[in-house]
């Protein structure tokens, strides 16, 4: 930071305390709706792929995970929420904040970089919603599903004619469809209690070794088997800036660290309780072998237990269940996708010499929404295989090395750099879930 930036910084910090404040000792009705508000983002249609990756592993992957999720979580998102409050320019967006850190065509790297970690997950639901919606017709109606290449097609054009239908309808649709999902997952998870026998987990499932024993490598590999889906179900990176600068105009520079970090706590242990269940009670009601179907069939896990049990109000429930969550994040990242690659576009254009108006852009864009997203979901590429290769990989550049690199090289977050345990272990993950897009092709 230079010396003006400094002197700036501290006039903007002088004036700060002359405010009124939030007394940050005290819990407020507004934390409880922020915990509120990042818990029902931080559950999303994620985590109906991650009862797949984490029964593979039998009883340890199960343990692991239970371990690891935690941690992975909260403290990402910390790292991510420290670099943010500390710009002065934080309130304009992360891109801002990565233009203050680090120039211009940083900034121009991290737009390119941050639409396509947000256009691989759009990729990925228009995939699942294409096989949930066929498996429905074939299994629940007993009728017959269109060819493949017409049903993507005819989802792909409706969800984007509705989220083109009313941006702000669609935001409101979905943050009334949160909590009822929510909500559901835990009634599912209670609903197959009955289902539940521990004689379907080995020890160590498909990480044990020729013998049948499980030596340190082996959970080595099982835990980074496991990282990238742990981390691509919990990621929920864009509304930290939102969140965090809120706190810092409610509890001022001084206290938004710790608040930050009583909120978020508070959040995350919600979260991993509900998630936790969720995949616990899952992978307690099926085999190993049927996990191996369920990927095989590129299924979210309720459309799978729906076509495994006979059971009337969950065979209808679960794919609906799945259908309506995988919808909802289809449009929260067309959303995100659309504004950023609006924004490429539209700086494309000014760099040499021209000036597009706003419907030519949204003509090109929808034009290449639809027929990416068509073809992807026509050509049916293995979800976990898009998380283990391309999301999980985009989401660790994103929320775990640019979050540490920053902290490592700009002054104003140089506080940061004493928390070496914690600092070590968001490395470490994210150097492991980048380098899985690797592991993926052996």
């Amino acid at each position: 930071m230079s010396q003006n930036a400094a002197k700036v910084y501290e006039v903007e910090k002088t004036t700060e305390d002359v405010k009124q404040y939030k007394d940050p000792n005290k819990w407020h009705m507004q934390d409880t709706t922020w915990a509120m508000s990042l818990f029902g983002t931080a559950i999303g249609a994620g985590v109906l792929f991650l009862p797949i990756n984490a029964g593979a592993g039998g009883i340890l992957s199960l343990l692991l995970i239970t371990v690891l999720a935690f941690p992975v979580m909260y403290f990402s998102h910390r790292a991510m929420a420290k670099m943010i409050y500390s710009s002065k320019s934080a309130g304009e967006g992360i891109t801002a904040t990565v233009r203050e850190y680090f120039g211009e065509k940083a900034s121009v790297v991290f737009n390119i970089i941050y639409f396509f970690s947000i256009y691989a997950i759009l990729l990925m639901y228009a995939v699942s919603l294409t096989n949930t919606a066929g498996s429905f017709m074939e299994n629940q109606l007993n009728m017959q599903a269109p060819p493949r290449i017409i049903l993507s097609i005819i989802l792909v054009l409706g969800l984007i004619f509705i989220v083109n239908f009313g941006h702000d309808v669609t935001v409101k649709v979905m943050s009334w469809i949160v909590y009822p999902f929510i909500a559901a997952l835990v009634l599912l998870s209670l609903y197959l209690i009955p289902q539940w026998d521990l004689s379907n987990l080995s020890l160590a499932g498909n990480f044990a070794s020729a013998d049948g024993g499980v030596g340190f490598t082996d959970i080595l590999g099982m835990a980074w088997f496991i990282l990238p889906i742990i981390v691509f179900s919990f990621n929920h990176s864009p509304m930290i800036s939102t969140f965090v600068i809120k706190q810092r105009e409610t509890y001022g520079i001084e206290n938004v660290d710790r608040k930050c970090a009583q909120i978020q706590k508070l959040c995350y242990i919600m979260t991993i309780s509900v998630v936790l269940f969720f995949v616990f009670s899952t992978v307690l009601s099926v085999t190993s072998g049927d996990l191996a179907l369920a990927k095989e069939q590129n299924l979210p896990i309720l459309s799978y237990l729906a076509n495994k049990y006979s059971m009337p109000l969950f065979a209808y429930a679960a794919p609906i269940i799945a259908f309506i969550a995988i919808t909802k994040s289809f449009l929260g990242h067309y959303v995100g996708a659309y504004e950023g690659l609006e924004d490429i576009i539209v700086q494309a254009a000014k760099s040499r010499g021209k000036n597009l108006n706003s419907k030519t852009v949204k003509n090109i864009i929808i034009g290449f929404m639809i027929v990416t997203c068509w073809l992807v979901a026509y050509a049916n590429p293995s979800i976990l295989d898009l998380i283990d290769m391309i999301n999980a990989p985009l989401i660790a550049l994103i929320l775990f090395l640019l979050p540490m690199y920053a902290i490592y090289k700009v002054p104003a977050l140089a506080k940061y750099r004493k928390s070496y345990i914690s600092n070590a272990f968001v490395i470490i993950v994210g150097i492991l879930v980048v380098l899985s897009s690797i592991k993926a092709f052996f």
